[in-house]
């Protein structure tokens, strides 16, 4: 006897047949009994800090290699196309509202892809653009509820837009260099306990995270900062926010070696100096806007093609047919590659 698909996936079958009688609630007694604690869990002082020296332990496997700065740096071109990549990811960031964390792991992810190769790309072509695509698909999946099809991904004036079967074997690339690994440690792992050693009293806990953030993210387009852990970055960005409180207590770099252990003081130095010379001193780069964990309720125009499916086709039809006639496109498959 053969089944329909309609069959198989009829809700019949894909619910159990057991009586719902059995299922617990928060009237019944079993539920409500006094042997079950059902309290949120909470860590200790101490089990957070063993819990963030864990991090600072393990960051090492989620940063590039230390010799991916020098093969970097060792050609100016490589530093520029990366400079440009970043910059395109920010874009799309800010385009569709995206949290800064995602900006940040499409980043991480490229640079750790990048590690792995022999020769680093002189230019920002084809390839690292594809590269930029993929890593973008891939930290969008993984932080944001709603993420745009891998064409509407393409906008912000890319050189070239790619197929969507193109970057998805782009993606199972990079999924195999970092080994499925995408739950990257980065400085956001460390803003909520690091705030609390700067604000024991949480009267300036919301600004400190907020302006961290915005700190953090515009550090990643700077390569030298691939020099520092995630941590010390953290920290880093922590104390120059700390600086634009009025009537602040000072907070030295070397004080903040003591709040976890792993943590060290001359790196920490450095990284803050870099920060000061760079973003904050000479406000050399204007830091973008980010209120990191809150999003706007307007509609932007990922949403607005969720909500409507045959306006989205119609708007996606006549979008991708200008880009193609205005632009430079470029459209790669398997049998144009292997020519």
């Amino acid at each position: 006897m053969s089944l329909s698909c309609h069959d198989i996936f009829s809700d019949s079958n894909l619910l159990c047949s057991e009586e719902t009688s059995g299922i617990l609630s928060r009237e019944t007694s079993e539920f409500s009994s006094p042997d079950i604690d059902l309290s949120p869990l909470t860590m200790s002082s101490s089990e957070e800090e063993e819990s963030i020296a864990e991090f600072i332990e393990n960051e090492c496997y989620f940063v590039p290699g230390f010799d991916y700065l020098s093969r970097l740096q060792s050609t100016s071109l490589g530093a520029s196309a990366r400079k440009e990549s970043v910059e395109w990811i920010l874009k799309v960031q800010a385009y569709y509202g995206f949290q800064p964390l995602t900006a940040y792991l499409s980043v991480n992810y490229m640079d750790r892809f990048l590690n792995s190769r022999r020769q680093l790309p002189q230019t920002n072509g084809w390839k690292l653009q594809l590269l930029s695509v993929a890593c973008l698909s891939l930290a969008a999946k993984m932080e944001e509820p709603m993420v745009p099809s891998l064409l509407d991904l393409q906008v912000e004036g890319p050189k070239y837009i790619f197929e969507p079967k193109i970057i998805r074997k782009m993606e199972l690339l990079v999924l195999g260099v970092l080994h499925w690994r995408l739950r990257s440690i980065t400085p956001f792992s460390f803003l909520g306990f690091f705030s609390c050693k700067f604000d024991p009293t949480g009267i300036f806990t919301g600004f400190l995270i907020s302006r961290a953030t915005q700190i953090i993210l515009s550090n990643v387009q700077e390569a030298s900062f691939l020099a520092y852990w995630p941590s010390c970055i953290a920290v880093a960005a922590f104390l120059c926010a700390a600086n634009e409180i009025p009537n602040w207590p000072l907070v030295k770099p070397e004080h903040a070696e003591s709040w976890c252990e792993g943590l060290r003081k001359e790196k920490i130095i450095e990284c803050y100096q870099l920060m000061q010379e760079l973003f904050i001193d000479n406000n050399k780069r204007k830091l973008p806007e980010v209120l990191p964990q809150l999003r706007v309720t307007t509609q932007s125009p990922m949403r607005s093609s969720v909500s409507s499916s045959s306006s989205s086709s119609t708007s996606f039809s006549l979008s991708y047919k200008r880009r193609r006639i205005n632009r430079k496109c470029l459209w790669l498959d398997g049998d144009k590659e292997n020519q």
